[in-house]
């Protein structure tokens, strides 16, 4: 489980592709050694195994539904992911909480500079358009944020400076894809009264 509050970056440095997945190799400052093999990370809001670490290279295997749900079917070599370790026992919690279970892939359809924040627009398929709430939390490419308004397609959110530069929102443009994880509260409850129904 993890918050949704970044402060890690990595570099994709390899993709090794197999007949039912992927290996990926991914080159970060988080202070892993062999001893937290095993351990989960969070990549893009993705929740992946680390399964071998060799000189600050992480290495994580992504399975066909993993890349069938996520943007991960269209990452390349150099670019840039967030990182986020698992939350840990009476550790605060600043965001809100992620599972690391992607529900869609989302497209930037603006991006706004407005004083010295950005306004992000997102379209999302239409079947989990449903669960999007004014005012609560989602998460983006792994980061903790907050919907401010709904839209047609999708919602709009802004973003702060701070979370700006210390993610890879930064190096994101018009018609780039973004793993989306809703809020797995407002899943939850209406999943609960669909089924009363």
């Amino acid at each position: 489980m993890f918050n949704g509050i970044i402060f890690s970056q990595g570099i994709v440095q390899k993709i090794e592709k197999r007949t039912k997945g992927i290996n990926l190799f991914v080159k970060s400052n988080l202070k892993l050694s062999k001893k937290d093999i095993g351990v989960s990370v969070s990549c893009d809001g993705v929740c992946l195994t680390l399964i071998t670490i060799s000189k600050k290279v992480m290495e994580f295997y992504l399975s066909d539904e993993t890349i069938r749900r996520s943007k991960f079917k269209f990452l390349e070599v150099k670019d840039k992911i967030n990182l986020e370790l698992p939350l840990k026992y009476g550790q605060k919690i600043s965001g809100h909480i992620c599972q690391g279970h992607i529900d869609t892939v989302g497209k930037i359809s603006n991006i706004k500079l407005i004083d010295k924040s950005y306004l992000f627009e997102f379209e999302i398929i239409k079947k989990e358009r449903i669960n999007l709430i004014e005012k609560a939390s989602v998460s983006i490419n792994g980061i903790s944020l907050t919907i401010s308004k709904l839209t047609k397609k999708g919602f709009q959110i802004w973003i702060i400076p701070h979370t700006f530069k210390l993610t890879n929102l930064s190096t994101l443009k018009k018609n780039s894809l973004v793993n989306i994880e809703i809020d797995i509260l407002s899943k939850y409850v209406r999943n609960y009264f669909n089924e009363k129904k």
